[in-house]
């Protein structure tokens, strides 16, 4: 199979538009026309990760975080990061990042974090894309209007309302503006001619709301160290900083984003959280975070290798479903540059 088959299925999960502005997710290097047969999964691209890939006989790395967040200046050799670049071309590894696309993806990272710490009531925390609505009312042959009120509610969940004209019959559905295309196209392939038409109307109301980060509740209160305590064990670190006042305060509502989320502290405020975990809070940010009555867990960032567990997953039953001949195997490698002591 090649390449851009995975890129494709993966890019309607968690598509390109959800990501954050300039954040260099997608393709990073190589062809997305090549063929792949072995995929390793891994959160960052570092030098031993292109060697572990090319040891397991992989051709495709498949990462959370880019290998190459800034352009590069010249490919100097000398630098390692740059040699690492050089190896990765010689080997034909292809090199795909989804980053802030896969942070706002629903089922995707930070819905993983959210599990893993056992929320509920989850919802967005950080507003990102907005995807739009349409009304679209379509009029085809009474002989296929079954067919395509069939079609609309399988294929798009939609509520339907339907009317009988002296022409055919109606149909009227809500439905997102980044679905109108490939909807018209399917009630095209159901229609044996070209007598049928069609109307889409922008809706001010509705669409959906993609977030960055969630915010829910636990089964039950704890105290805020001992919900510190809980997030060691649940991301398996050996250490993490708490940021807190009150840590023997009751609390059960929470914040989670993965990464570098400290900025976003007022929304987690403004949603009632009560603890935020996040990665690399900055020291005068922490001030402010005590300030302002907010207790933080920072785990560190490299909690976000759940998502090598979770993608390997994933895949895997994506090529059961398409018969793809393709392994996927999750790096074993520990990326975490920090140890503690």
């Amino acid at each position: 199979m090649l390449a851009s088959e995975l890129i494709t299925r993966f890019e309607s999960f968690a598509p390109l538009k959800l990501k954050w502005h300039d954040d260099p997710t997608g393709l990073q290097i190589g062809d997305p026309n090549q063929p792949i047969h072995k995929v390793l999964v891994t959160l960052d691209v570092r030098p031993e990760v292109v060697d572990e890939a090319i040891k397991v006989g992989a051709d495709m790395i498949f990462a959370h975080h880019p290998v190459m967040f800034r352009p590069a200046a010249n490919l100097d050799y000398q630098d390692p990061q740059k040699a690492m670049y050089a190896k990765i071309a010689a080997h034909h590894l292809l090199v795909y990042a989804a980053h802030t696309n896969l942070d706002c993806a629903e089922g995707g990272m930070n819905d993983w974090l959210a599990q893993a710490l056992g929320l509920q009531q989850v919802s967005g925390l950080v507003p990102g894309y907005h995807a739009a609505a349409v009304k679209l009312t379509v009029t085809v042959p009474a002989a296929q209007a079954e067919a395509v009120q069939e079609y609309l509610i399988k294929t798009w969940q939609a509520k339907v309302d339907r009317y009988a004209l002296n022409s055919g019959e109606q149909f009227s559905v809500d439905l997102l503006q980044d679905n109108l295309s490939a909807a018209i196209q399917g009630i095209q392939a159901l229609l044996p001619t070209t007598d049928w038409d069609y109307q889409a109307e922008p809706l001010l109301t509705g669409g959906h709301q993609y977030s960055m980060g969630r915010i829910g509740n636990l089964a039950q209160p704890m105290t805020v160290q001992a919900f510190a305590e809980q997030c060691k064990q649940v991301f398996g670190v050996g250490g993490l900083r708490l940021v807190s006042a009150t840590p023997q305060q009751l609390i059960q509502r929470v914040a989670v984003l993965g990464g570098d989320g400290g900025k976003f502290y007022h929304q987690a405020l403004q949603q009632g959280a009560q603890v935020y975990v996040t990665g690399d809070v900055y020291y005068h940010t922490a001030h402010d975070m005590l300030a302002a009555g907010l207790s933080i867990v920072d785990p560190g960032h490299h909690v976000e290798s759940i998502c090598k567990a979770q993608l390997t997953t994933l895949f895997t039953q994506w090529a059961s479903d398409h018969d793809w001949p393709l392994e996927i195997v999750a790096s074993q490698l520990n990326t975490d540059p920090f140890t503690f002591i």
